[in-house]
C-alpha cells in the first residue's frame, strides 16, 4: 500500500506542477482576488465602523460642542479597538478614526470647497494611521497605557509641524481648554495636557479589558485589583490639574478697548469693496471717542484693532493712511492695526500688526510668522495653480516674518500674534519669553463666521492664558472678540458679525510659568518616549520569533 501511495501522491503533485502558471505569473484570478477583498472588507466594516463612530465622537469633545469627557471616552475606544490587531489593521483603524474626526471638525473649510475639507482630512488622518500602527506596538509591552499615551503625543508633534509647518487643529488639549485638565498646560503646556487626557483614556481601556476578563479569569481577585488600579490611575490623571496653581496677580493693570469693526459679507470673499472693512473699524473707533468724551466710557490706554482691520496697505493708499490717523487721533490713544502691507518685492505681501500713535504716526510692527499654506501662500506654486485654478485667487504669497511680537504699546509691553498663530506653541512660548506681558491675538475669522471655527480659536486662546498666565485678548472683524483672564475665564466677548467695542482692565504680569521655563522639552521627552516604546515593542518581537524558530 506504501509505494501505491506515494505514487498517488507523486502522481498529483505533478499534475498540479503541470497546471501551475509559470513563475512570476502565479496569481489568483481577478475574481478570486476581488472575493477575497470582499471577504476581507465584510471581516473588517464592523471594527472600522466602531473606529469612524468613536472619531466622530472625538469632533463632539471639541468647540462649539464641548462635551471634553468624549475625548477620553474615543482614546479609550481606540484604545480596545487595537487590541489583538496587526500593524497594518491598526493603521488602517487609526485612519478611519481620522477621518471622519478631521472632516466634521474642520467642515468650516468648506468654505474653500469640501475639496479642501476632505484633502486636508485625508491627509491628518494619515498621522493618525500611523499612531494606530505604534499603539498596536505599544500593547505588547507592560504598562502600554503609559507608553500609548505618550504616542498621542508624538503623533501630535508630528503633526503640528509637518508638512509646510503642520497644521495643529484637533489636539486633544484643544478640546479640553475647561476641563480639569486644562491647569497642567502651567506646567508642561498642551503637550502636557493632551498626555493627560490620553493616559486616562488608555487606562479605562485597559480597565474595560480587566473587567472583561472577570467573566472568566480564575485568578478573579488580582483581574479585579488591576481593574481598580487602572480606574484609579485614570482618575489622579483626572484630578491632578486641581493641585496646579494658577497665579494672576499683578501689580499693574492697562486699559484696553477692542473694536470689532464687522463686515458686510461672510465667507470667502469677505473684503468686499475696498476701504469698506476700514470704514466700520474708523467709524467704530469714532463712535467710541465720542463716547469717551462724553463721559459715557473711560478713556482706554490702548486700543486694538484686529487682523485686517485695514484692508488695503496704508503706505501705499493715502486715504487709507489719512483715515487711520483720523481715527487715531480722535481717541487720541496709540491703536494697533490690522493691515497687508506690500513685501520685500513686489511677489510678496505682508500681515502685519502696526502700532499707529497720535503723535508720531505708524511705528512699531510685528509681521505674521506663519503664513497659512494655501491660504496665504502657495507651496509648488507654479505647478499647482496649472491644476487648480482657484490657487491663482492668491495671486501673491505673504512674506514671513522672523520676530516675535513684542510691542511697547502705549504703556504696555504686549505680545501679538495673528490668527492661526495661536495654534502653535513656539510662536506664543516665544512671545511671552521675549517680554509680552499679556497676549493680543489679531485675527480676521470673517471667511468661516458661523461655522465653529471662531468658537475653536477661542478655545486656544483660553489654553494659553493658562499656560502662559497672561491675559489674552482677541480681536477680529466679525467676531469672536474676547477678553480671556489669566486663570482661562472668557471675562467679556463679543457676538459674530455685529460692530461692537469691548473695554475692560486687564492684568499685566511679569512672572513665567513652568511651561514658560521648560519650553519645548516636556512635548519631546514624552514624544521620545513613545517612540522608543515602539522600537522596544519591535525588538522584543524579533527577539522572541528568533527564540521560537531555534526552539
Amino acid at each position: 500500500m506504501r509505494p501505491q501511495t506515494a505514487t498517488a501522491a507523486l502522481s498529483t503533485d505533478t499534475e498540479r506542477t503541470v497546471v501551475a502558471p509559470a513563475p512570476g505569473t502565479a496569481r489568483p484570478a481577478p475574481a478570486t482576488r476581488r472575493k477575497r477583498f470582499a471577504a476581507t472588507a465584510r471581516k473588517a466594516a464592523p471594527s472600522t465602523a466602531v473606529a469612524a463612530v468613536s472619531g466622530a465622537v472625538l469632533t463632539l469633545a471639541f468647540p462649539p460642542y464641548d462635551v471634553w469627557p468624549l475625548s477620553v471616552v474615543a482614546v479609550a475606544a481606540l484604545s480596545l479597538l487595537m487590541r489583538g490587531r496587526t500593524v497594518r489593521q491598526g493603521a488602517w483603524l487609526g485612519f478611519a478614526f481620522g477621518v471622519p474626526f478631521f472632516v466634521w471638525l474642520l467642515a468650516w473649510l468648506n468654505v474653500v470647497g469640501w475639496d479642501a475639507v476632505i484633502g486636508l482630512s485625508v491627509a491628518e488622518s494619515l498621522f493618525l494611521a500611523a499612531l494606530g500602527a505604534c499603539l498596536v506596538l505599544s500593547q505588547k509591552l507592560p504598562w502600554w497605557p503609559l507608553w500609548a499615551a505618550c504616542l498621542w503625543v508624538t503623533e501630535e508633534l508630528a503633526r503640528d509641524r509637518l508638512p509646510f509647518g503642520g497644521f495643529p487643529w484637533g489636539r486633544l488639549a484643544f478640546a479640553n481648554t475647561g476641563s480639569p485638565y486644562t491647569p497642567l498646560a502651567a506646567l508642561g503646556g498642551a503637550p502636557l495636557v493632551t498626555f493627560a487626557v490620553a493616559l486616562s483614556g488608555t487606562l479605562v481601556a485597559a480597565a474595560a479589558l480587566a473587567g472583561w476578563r472577570l467573566r472568566t479569569e480564575p485568578r478573579r481577585l488580582r483581574t479585579a485589583v488591576s481593574c481598580g488600579i487602572a480606574l484609579a490611575a485614570s482618575a489622579a490623571a483626572l484630578l491632578a490639574g486641581f493641585l496646579v496653581p494658577v497665579p494672576t496677580g499683578a501689580a499693574d493693570h492697562v486699559r484696553v478697548s477692542v473694536v470689532q469693526g464687522n463686515v458686510q459679507q461672510p465667507g470667502l470673499h469677505f473684503l468686499g469693496r475696498p476701504m469698506m472693512i476700514l470704514d466700520n473699524h474708523v467709524d467704530a473707533t469714532l463712535k467710541l471717542a465720542a463716547d469717551i468724551k462724553a463721559g459715557k466710557v473711560a478713556k482706554p490706554d490702548l486700543v486694538l484693532w484686529p487682523e485686517n482691520s485695514s484692508d488695503l496697505d496704508p503706505f501705499s493708499n493715502p486715504e487709507a493712511y489719512d483715515k487711520i490717523t483720523q481715527a487715531v487721533q480722535a481717541v487720541g490713544v496709540p491703536i494697533l492695526v490690522g493691515a497687508l502691507v506690500d513685501g520685500p518685492d513686489k511677489d510678496h505681501v505682508q500681515n502685519e500688526g502696526i502700532v499707529w500713535d497720535p503723535v508720531t504716526g505708524p511705528g512699531a510692527h510685528y509681521t505674521k510668522q506663519h503664513p497659512v499654506p494655501f491660504g496665504e501662500y502657495v507651496p509648488f506654486r507654479k505647478e499647482l495653480t496649472k491644476v487648480i485654478s482657484r490657487l491663482d485667487e492668491i495671486p501673491r504669497d505673504f512674506y514671513p516674518g522672523k520676530k516675535t511680537g513684542v510691542l511697547q504699546i502705549g504703556p504696555a509691553e504686549l505680545g501679538d500674534v495673528i490668527c492661526f498663530e495661536v495654534a502653535y506653541d513656539g510662536i506664543v512660548r516665544d512671545t511671552v519669553n521675549a517680554g509680552a506681558r499679556a497676549i493680543v491675538v489679531q485675527t480676521n475669522n470673517a471667511t468661516y463666521g458661523r461655522t465653529g471655527q471662531p468658537e475653536q480659536q477661542l478655545a486656544m486662546s483660553k489654553l494659553r492664558a493658562i499656560e502662559h498666565g497672561r491675559a489674552v485678548v482677541t480681536a477680529a472683524t466679525s467676531g469672536i472678540s474676547a477678553i480671556v483672564a489669566p486663570n482661562g475665564k472668557i471675562e467679556q466677548r463679543s457676538g459674530e458679525f455685529t460692530q461692537q467695542v469691548l473695554n475692560a482692565d486687564i492684568p499685566l504680569r511679569d512672572e513665567k510659568t513652568v511651561a514658560d521655563r521648560l519650553g519645548a522639552v516636556p512635548e519631546w521627552t514624552l514624544a521620545m518616549v513613545g517612540l522608543l516604546s515602539c522600537a522596544a515593542a519591535v525588538a522584543i518581537g524579533r527577539r522572541d520569533r528568533s527564540r521560537m524558530t531555534k526552539g
